[in-house]
C-alpha cells in the first residue's frame, strides 16, 4: 500500500470538486432554459452563456445550505475525509457524465446523495435515517407538485376567457413577490446569515409592527409592492405585443430558475469538502463556494448545449405559455428546497413541469418512452451510486491509504 501525502490528497479532492461542478454546470443547470429554447425564445448557445453567469451567481449567494446538508447530515458518527470526498465526487460525476453521453439527464441530487451515503457507510458511519426520510418525502412530492402546478397553470393560460393581459402578468406578480423574499448571502440581516430584499428595504423604514409568524408589516408591504411592479411590467409588455411580451417573461423566468439552480446544485460539489475546508484547513466557506461556482460556469459554457437540445426538443413540444407553466413551479420548488437545505434535482423539477405543461395541450407532445426511461435511470442512479461509492472508497483506501 502506497501512502499518499495529505497535501496531494487535498489537491486531488479540490480538483475532483471542480470536475463535479463542471459536470453540474453541463448537466443539471441546463433544464431552466430548455422550455425557452423549445419555444424558440432564445438560441442554444445564448442560453448556455447566460446559464453559466446566472448559475455561478446563484452558487455564490445561495449555495451554503445545501453544501452543509451534503457535507454533514447524510451520515452520523464520522466525518468525510479528503479521500472519501474524492471517491464520492468521482462516483456522482461519473453517473452524470453517463447522462450527458446518453442524453438522459441524471439527477445530480440522487447521484451525489447516494455516493456520499456509500462512502460514509464505507468509513464506518451510521445511516442518518431522519435525514433520509426528509429527503425522500420531498423528492417524492417534487414530480407531483411541479407537474401538477405546471398542468394547472398551462390549462388556465390556454383558456379563452382568461385575457393574456391578466393571466401572464398575475404569474409575474407571484414570481416577483417570491423573488423579494429569496434569501441571498449578499444582503445583511441581523437575525440570519442571509437576508431578503423585502426585509432589507423594510428595515430602512423601521419595519413596522410584527404580524403572524414573526413577519413585520413593512416586509409584507414591500413584497406586495414588488409583486405589483412585476405585474405592471409584464402587463405593459403584453399590451404592446402579446407574443413578444410573453417571450420576454419566459426569458426572465429562465434566468431566475438558472440562478436558483446554481444555489441548489453547487452544494452537491462543495458539500463533501465542507469538513476539509472549514475544520481542517480553517478556510471560509465562501472560498469553497467560489471554487464550485467557477466549475459550474465552465461546465455551462462548455458542456450545456448538448443537453439543452435534448431536454428542449425530446420531452415535449411546448409553446411559450406551457413553457412558462413549466418554469414557475420550478422556481418555487427550487427556492423552497434551498430554504430547507434539501438537495434536489433541477432535472426532476423542470422535466416534471415540462411534462405537466405538455399534457395540458394533449399527450401527443410528450414522449412516453423518454419519460419512462428517464424515471428508470433516476431510480437506478440512487441505488447503484450507494454501491459504487462504497466500493470505490474501499478500493482507494486499499491502494492509496487514508
Amino acid at each position: 500500500m502506497v501512502a499518499l501525502p495529505s497535501v496531494a490528497l487535498v489537491g486531488i479532492a479540490v480538483l475532483t470538486c471542480l470536475f463535479m461542478a463542471w459536470v453540474l454546470g453541463a448537466n443539471s443547470n441546463s433544464p431552466p432554459f430548455a422550455p425557452a429554447i423549445g419555444a424558440n425564445a432564445i438560441s442554444t448557445m445564448q442560453a448556455a452563456f447566460v446559464i453559466g453567469l446566472l448559475a455561478a451567481a446563484g452558487a455564490l449567494m445561495q449555495g451554503g445550505s445545501i453544501s452543509e446538508t451534503i457535507g454533514a447530515d447524510l451520515i452520523d458518527g464520522v466525518t468525510i475525509t479528503p479521500l472519501a470526498a474524492t471517491a464520492g465526487l468521482l462516483t456522482a460525476a461519473g453517473f452524470m457524465a453517463i447522462g450527458i453521453y446518453t442524453r438522459y439527464p441524471i439527477p445530480a441530487a440522487f447521484a451525489t446523495t447516494g455516493a456520499m451515503v456509500g462512502v460514509g457507510l464505507s468509513l464506518g458511519g451510521d445511516p442518518a435515517m431522519a435525514t433520509y426520510r426528509r429527503l425522500g418525502t420531498f423528492w417524492l412530492l417534487v414530480p407531483i407538485m411541479s407537474g401538477g402546478l405546471a398542468y394547472a397553470t398551462a390549462t388556465v393560460l390556454r383558456r379563452d376567457d382568461v385575457p393574456e393581459t391578466v393571466g401572464v402578468p398575475l404569474l409575474a406578480g407571484v414570481v416577483g413577490a417570491i423573488v423579494a423574499n429569496v434569501r441571498l448571502g449578499v444582503i445583511p440581516d441581523p437575525t440570519a446569515e442571509q437576508g431578503t430584499i423585502a426585509g432589507f428595504v423594510a428595515r430602512q423604514f423601521g419595519g413596522g409592527p410584527t404580524l403572524a409568524a414573526g413577519v413585520d408589516l413593512g416586509t409584507v408591504l414591500v413584497t406586495i409592492a414588488v409583486g405589483l411592479l412585476a405585474f405592471y411590467w409584464v402587463q405593459r409588455q403584453v399590451r404592446d405585443s402579446v407574443e413578444s411580451g410573453i417571450r420576454s417573461f419566459l426569458l426572465v423566468l429562465g434566468g431566475i430558475v438558472a440562478f436558483s439552480s446554481g444555489g441548489s446544485q453547487v452544494g452537491l460539489a462543495t458539500g463533501p469538502l465542507e469538513n476539509l475546508f472549514q475544520t481542517e484547513l480553517g478556510l471560509p466557506g465562501s472560498l469553497l463556494l467560489a471554487i464550485g461556482a467557477a466549475g459550474i460556469l465552465a461546465g455551462a459554457w462548455m458542456g450545456a448545449p448538448r443537453l439543452l437540445q435534448a431536454t428542449s426538443r425530446e420531452y415535449a413540444q411546448l409553446g411559450v405559455r406551457r413553457s412558462i407553466a413549466a418554469l414557475v413551479p420550478g422556481f418555487i420548488i427550487a427556492q423552497l428546497a434551498i430554504a430547507l437545505g434539501i438537495p434536489i434535482s433541477l432535472n426532476n423539477i423542470i422535466l416534471s413541469g415540462v411534462i405537466g405543461g405538455g399534457l395540458a395541450g394533449g399527450s401527443a407532445g410528450v414522449s412516453r418512452r423518454k419519460v419512462g426511461v428517464t424515471i428508470t435511470f433516476w431510480l437506478l442512479t440512487l441505488g447503484s451510486s450507494v454501491v459504487v461509492g462504497y466500493g470505490l472508497y474501499r478500493l482507494f483506501a486499499t491502494v492509496i491509504g487514508g
